[in-house]
């Protein structure tokens, strides 16, 4: 089958399609069809669909109303139906293939022509059909009118010109009405939440994604605050570890002791706390005098380590 390059092979394909079939192929580019998703195909944005969307558009309640088309009644004709469109070219059957780099999220997908043209339901396939060359040819001849009427507007007659001009005004002022809308209800807002339990919206729904009717529908509506989400609260595994951290280690308080024991040993005085020391001393009122013995003992030890540490040097 031709490619999508070759242009000339895929019109004529198209042309010789069925008037039925060319009515389904309508009705399915139009705006009862597949949903549809923008891809790039050989460096062109396309429009593509997946078979099973087509399969369900083919049996819904719109296409049983139209006239001058086969008739379906279940998905086996509707697959078959979709194998003889196939081959007029108004669409193709394309692949998706995975890139290496994830593209940023809302990018178009790339497609490739699949070699193997054939219809399946997970299988995507790309539009090669625009729908009718009519619509086309008449939305570019409007565009061409609408912009000679503005060029050409000092030409156009007085009564026409005025009208123009009270029609513009007219929109200036539903413009300029809407913007004191908002400030109003705005202002009726802040004065709600100040002296009532729960604040009031004038038409709250004026600023929703709703219909143009739908905007002014309720007129009044009370403020519902949103949801606050709740943090969860810590597990007992966390608050056990900050007990653990708060805590010192028994190791810990045993090191202390035994290098402040170390450090009034090595000053020639007993360490707080025990027998003989001055915390103690104090609080018997009684003075303890040093043993002479002990401490010519003491700086005898000093004195060998001191000469050890020479010849280890030496």
């Amino acid at each position: 089958m031709a490619g999508p390059a070759d242009a000339t092979p895929v019109v004529e394909a198209q042309k010789r399609a069925d008037p039925e079939l060319k009515n389904v192929v309508e009705f399915l580019r139009g705006k009862h069809g597949p949903k549809v998703r923008r891809g790039i195909l050989n460096g062109k944005r396309v429009d593509y669909f997946k078979g099973k969307t087509a399969i369900r558009t083919l049996l819904s309640p719109q296409y049983q109303k139209l006239k001058k088309v086969p008739k379906l009644e279940t998905e086996e004709e509707a697959k078959a139906l979709m194998v003889k469109l196939l081959p007029h070219a108004f669409f193709l059957k394309t692949d998706r293939p995975v890139p290496a780099v994830p593209p940023p999220a809302g990018t178009p997908k790339t497609l490739q022509l699949s070699p193997q043209q054939a219809f399946d339901e997970p299988s995507y396939y790309t539009w090669f059909y625009d729908g009718s060359p009519l619509y086309t040819i008449l939305g570019g001849a409007a565009m061409v009118v609408i912009m000679l009427a503005g060029v050409m507007f000092p030409l156009w007659p007085i009564k026409l010109r005025i009208g123009v001009w009270y029609l513009s005004i007219g929109v200036l002022i539903l413009v300029g009405l809407f913007i004191v809308l908002a400030i109003v209800r705005l202002i009726f807002w802040c004065i709600t939440v100040l002296s009532m339990k729960r604040a009031i919206w004038i038409y709250p729904n004026l600023f929703e994604d709703v219909g143009f009717f739908d905007s002014f529908r309720p007129g009044w509506a009370y403020d519902e605050p949103k949801k606050k989400l709740k943090k969860k609260a810590p597990g007992a595994k966390s608050s056990a570890n900050k007990k653990s951290k708060s805590s010192p280690p028994a190791t810990a308080a045993r090191e202390d002791s035994i290098e402040d024991f170390s450090k009034a040993a090595g000053a020639g005085e007993p360490p707080s706390g025990s027998a003989g020391s001055p915390t103690e001393a104090g609080a018997t009122g009684a003075e303890i005098t040093p043993n002479p013995a002990s401490t010519a003992e003491l700086r005898s030890r000093q004195a060998a380590s001191i000469e050890e540490i020479d010849d280890d040097q030496s």
